[in-house]
């Protein structure tokens, strides 16, 4: 064995120490603010702060906050200073190109951005532009770290686009700056709504168009946009009608179509005040004013003790659902699959949500009927409908299946988690799939593989 891989299988035993960095942010006055805000937040939802679990969730959510608002302590003229090249463009005096004035453009810059109403992560996929004036290029790469500064405070989209804009234009002077994007926003999932409508597909992702321009683009009918959306449709992206402002900022959140009153929980409440402050915000500007309550509704939608009841008043009974429709035969099986069962649930390690779909196989014999698809999706909703990790949901939802029907048992969920694109990573698109498997369908490849054959091909959506 090879040195390294002695060290290796050493770390394996031993574990890693946390980085040098994790160990003075730990220490840092605000992350112990913000760690001492989720404790009150993870009491406020019934939980054991001391779970193993959840024992480190505290300084994960602090760290990811952190992290996903560091733009408050960046500026845009340390990343534009030094990246401001000479290009002459075209000699001749005749067209445009290159620092004389040729549109440049970015597209698909994938970001997240906490969005200030409800302190929710929204997903962003930006096209940032530019007409070069005074024979000078900006490097590439600045147009995505810039606009990235201001994805990483509490936003709302039309200021996001505006505030890029603005610092990109003070920064290099060009002809005109022309910002387009493209947001995408989880919406709020009701555990008492989704229970009755059993496909929840109508619960959809809230999309919004956003853009801002200056210079050449300052006026929306100016020519130069014809050349920056028709760039844009080469990508599959096709600018029509953008929204108003006012129509964007009273429909854009979830949060505030919503007539649920808020849960009065003021030490909650007090927790998330808490946590704005500690993140350089001040919880008192007007745009913040309703942000605790917001992300304390949301977190109440994930109490451990919310569905108890209801778990119990379906499982009475649900034998007399799947019995025996006359003589049955206990040598030939059929196998029953309900699909694409959509679920919400929050993370337990990042307090982030995660969303997808659950497929669920099982085996009876031939007579029985089959488990009602409303019975399983109220499995699914009450198992998802706490903080979670998607391994233990999956795990949890089979053996509920197998224990109320007695059927060999298989569970597939197929999840995106909204840690992975607002957290370090940020891996943008990437989704998790996990299963499980009980009674035959644990010996049997075969009955797995044909299981695995009725899942769609694309049975998880919402992302950009």
């Amino acid at each position: 064995m090879g040195s390294g891989e002695g060290h290796f299988c050493i770390e394996l035993e031993n574990g890693t120490k946390r980085g040098g960095n994790d160990l003075g942010l730990e220490k840092e006055p605000k992350t112990v603010a913000i760690e001492d805000a989720v404790r009150v937040l993870l009491q406020g939802l019934g939980e054991d702060i001391n779970r193993d679990g959840i024992k480190k969730t505290p300084f994960r959510v602090a760290k990811a906050l952190r992290d996903g608002t560091r733009g408050y302590e960046q500026k845009v003229k340390d990343i534009v200073q030094g990246a401001l090249f000479p290009e002459v463009g075209l000699h001749d005096g005749v067209g445009h190109a290159g620092g004389a004035g040729g549109l440049v453009i970015v597209r698909d810059l994938d970001f997240f951005s906490y969005f200030e109403s409800c302190l929710l992560p929204f997903q962003v996929k930006c096209h940032v532009g530019y007409v070069p004036s005074g024979q000078r290029v900006l490097g590439l790469s600045k147009l995505s770290r810039v606009a990235d500064i201001f994805a990483k405070r509490l936003q709302d989209p039309q200021r996001l686009a505006d505030e890029v804009c603005s610092a990109l234009h003070l920064g290099i002077n060009p002809a005109g700056v022309a910002v387009v994007l493209q947001c995408l926003h989880i919406p709020f999932p009701n555990p008492e709504s989704v229970s009755h409508h059993h496909d929840s597909k109508h619960q959809g992702w809230i999309k919004v168009l956003v853009s801002s321009g200056s210079g050449v683009f300052e006026n929306e009918n100016a020519e130069a946009w014809g050349d920056y959306t028709g760039l844009l449709k080469f990508r599959g992206v096709t600018v029509e009608k953008i929204p108003t402002r006012d129509t964007m900022r009273k429909s854009w959140c979830p949060s505030h179509g919503s007539s649920e009153a808020v849960a009065a929980n003021p030490g909650m409440v007090a927790a998330v005040a808490s946590i704005l402050g500690s993140l350089g915000e001040n919880p008192l500007r007007k745009e913040l004013e309703e942000t605790p309550g917001h992300f304390v509704r949301w977190l109440m939608n994930f109490q451990n003790a919310k569905l108890e009841v209801k778990l119990n008043g379906f499982t009475c009974g649900i034998k007399t659902l799947v019995k025996s429709n006359g003589e049955c035969s206990h040598n030939h099986q059929q196998m029953h699959s309900e699909l694409n069962l959509s679920f919400w649930s929050q993370c337990e390690h990042h307090l982030l949500p995660f969303h997808g779909v659950v497929h669920i196989g099982y085996l009876c014999p031939e007579g029985f009927n089959p488990i009602d698809k409303s019975l399983l999706q109220s499995i699914v909703h009450f198992y998802g409908f706490k903080l979670q990790v998607q391994e233990r949901l999956t795990r949890q939802i089979a053996e509920t299946v197998s224990s109320i029907s007695g059927c060999d048992t298989m569970v597939v969920v197929e999840a995106y988690h909204t840690c992975m694109i607002s957290r370090g990573i940020e891996k943008f698109g990437s989704n998790t799939a996990t299963i499980a498997v009980l009674g035959r369908f644990s010996v049997d490849p075969a009955a797995r593989a044909v299981f695995l054959e009725r899942i769609p091909k694309s049975a998880t959506s919402g992302i950009l």
